[in-house]
């Protein structure tokens, strides 16, 4: 089981830093940041570029995977996309893990007073997906419904690399299809209206939405053991972090859902809901990892 941590960064990059050494240190697998204009659990406070800060910690840490959870595909363009993954993968020496999803409509009012329909985002969000596949594959030119590129005269990549990893966030059919289709892993945190769930009901979604994945991969053709599965747990009445013995709960509940990655939320995140220990993660990680409590 990859286990990971995301950081909303609602704090200034000198106390974000030491969360990202933190997480190496402590073994966390991946660190994860938000890629939002606006956030409810940020309100009223500081809420930074999700991939400037991955770059910055790209820097202050040499092995851990850093990624976006997820990239809103509402504020970004394929090319503009891609210039900004492999520049950050680049920096990181290959850790990246470019997190992607339809993003909040919150953002797309924020960014230029625009409200999507549902239908409109996911549009969106297959031409963002479709779109950056082709230009990573070298394309120069093509065109989607609602987003298209001509004239790139730039190569996608940098000598040598390859492309980044990408995870998709997926929750209704025809989103756990085009994740079938296209990414290298798929992340949920149980769907919409989880987050308002009791515990019992949170684990009864997250089921449903594993089955649909394995559903989606099968109506693709593709083997679902190729790929890897991810699951947010803490953003609704489940809380791992509250204690190590809830922390290893979750753990076994993921795992036996046939996830591979559980993310949580970091000790400093916003919010009472989401605060926690930073020895609750540290005992906790060594329990997973089968080495007892640390002292």
């Amino acid at each position: 089981m990859r286990l990971g941590v995301v950081f909303p960064q609602t704090r200034p990059w000198r106390e974000l830093a030491d969360d990202f050494r933190w997480a190496e240190d402590v073994g966390y697998d991946v660190a994860y940041v938000y890629d939002h204009l606006t956030h409810p659990t940020a309100a009223g406070g500081w809420l930074g570029d999700g991939f400037t800060t991955l770059a910055a910690a790209a820097g202050v840490t040499t092995g851990i995977g850093l990624g976006t959870l997820v990239a809103s595909a509402t504020l970004h363009s394929p090319v503009a996309l891609a210039r900004l993954a492999a520049t950050v993968d680049d920096v990181a020496a290959g850790r990246l893990v470019l997190g992607l999803g339809a993003g909040s409509p919150r953002c797309s009012v924020a960014d230029r007073g625009e409200d999507p329909t549902p239908r409109e985002m996911h549009q969106r969000l297959v031409d963002v997906v479709e779109g950056l596949a082709a230009v990573l594959d070298g394309a120069t030119e093509w065109a989607g419904r609602t987003r298209s590129f001509a004239g790139l005269e730039t190569t996608p990549l940098p000598p040598g690399a390859r492309k980044p990893y990408l995870m998709l966030a997926a929750h209704g059919p025809r989103t756990l299809r085009l994740a079938a289709r296209h990414a290298d892993a798929w992340n949920t945190y149980g769907g919409p209206g989880s987050s308002l769930s009791s515990v019992e009901e949170y684990w009864e979604a997250v089921a449903a939405q594993a089955a649909g994945m394995t559903a989606a991969c099968e109506a693709e053709d593709r083997d679902p053991a190729t790929l890897r599965r991810s699951l947010l747990v803490g953003y609704g009445a489940a809380r791992p972090t509250r204690s190590v013995p809830a922390y290893e709960e979750a753990v076994e509940r993921a795992l036996a859902l046939g996830f591979d990655e559980i993310v949580v939320y970091g000790p400093h995140a916003p919010g009472e809901q989401f605060a926690s220990d930073p020895q609750v993660h540290a005992d906790a990680i060594q329990r997973v990892r089968g080495r007892g409590p640390v002292s």
